[in-house]
């Protein structure tokens, strides 16, 4: 049996997913896993302004997040890293390089770019609904990449997913986001849980929400590194949607990398 790894997976402490690590454990070790990473949504301090507590845990519950990832990598027949999925905002940069990482001494972190900070708003990426914010999310997708925090960035065509055609703009946007990881060297993630999703009707046809054809067009042109990973909300998908984003990486010859530089 072929092993693969996945370094994005979440628990119920998100609120939205399901399962203990220990359930993801046991999973991987049946269906072949080469490394489990955990990086649930992260915990932001209490003062920091509409920042979505109802989709992650609070700081009181890392300890408790991080015993449940000790007592399941006593069951794993493969490397198991505890990490953070996170957002940016450059309002409170200082808590991912000394909280997240020094205080809590994290394996990881990966940006998963959710939001585009307006004001003391923060509107979900999918439903940007001007070119002027849409702008403004590279942008600042752009800048998290750059405090060279963050392992990789996870699912980085979500802004396309209510976007249904393709246009001059969110080609450009998905130029200038590809060639900012090119020129850093940070890998770009094929999200399996995106396979997973309604898709789309588009006028080229039926297509995911993400990942999106035309996006990693582009990035296999620039010759980008790629990760896959499941992005696993239950049990089930830990290594399933890992091997749905490695199946679509293959349209376009990618060879994923099978480690992270932590």
């Amino acid at each position: 049996m072929i092993s693969i790894p996945n370094f994005h997976t979440h628990t119920k402490l998100c609120k939205h997913a399901e399962g203990l690590p220990i359930n993801y454990v046991i999973q991987a070790n049946k269906e072949g896993c080469s490394a489990l990473g955990f990086s649930d949504h992260c915990p932001y301090p209490e003062s920091f302004y509409d920042y979505w507590p109802h989709i992650r845990m609070n700081v009181n519950e890392v300890p408790v997040y991080f015993q449940w990832i000790k007592e399941a990598e006593q069951q794993a027949q493969f490397p198991v890293y505890k990490g953070f999925e996170c957002e940016w905002d450059k309002n409170i940069s200082s808590w991912y390089s000394e909280t997240l990482k020094d205080k809590y001494k994290t394996d990881y972190l990966i940006l998963g770019s959710h939001w585009v900070t307006d004001g003391k708003s923060h509107i979900y990426a999918p439903e940007i609904s001007t070119p002027q914010l849409l702008n403004k999310y590279i942008d600042q997708t752009i800048e998290a990449m750059n405090s060279r925090n963050f392992a990789f960035v996870a699912h980085p065509d979500l802004f396309l997913a209510h976007n249904t055609e393709w246009t001059e703009q969110t080609k450009a946007c998905s130029k200038a986001l590809i060639a900012a990881a090119k020129d850093l060297n940070i890998p770009l993630e094929i999200n399996g849980l995106g396979t997973a999703r309604q898709p789309n009707n588009t006028s080229r046809g039926m297509r995911y929400q993400y990942p999106v054809i035309e996006f990693w067009e582009l990035a296999a042109q620039e010759g980008i590194k790629v990760i896959c990973n499941a992005d696993a909300h239950a049990p089930q998908d830990v290594i399933f949607n890992a091997w749905k984003a490695r199946d679509f990486a293959s349209r376009f010859n990618f060879k994923p990398i099978e480690n992270l530089q932590i």
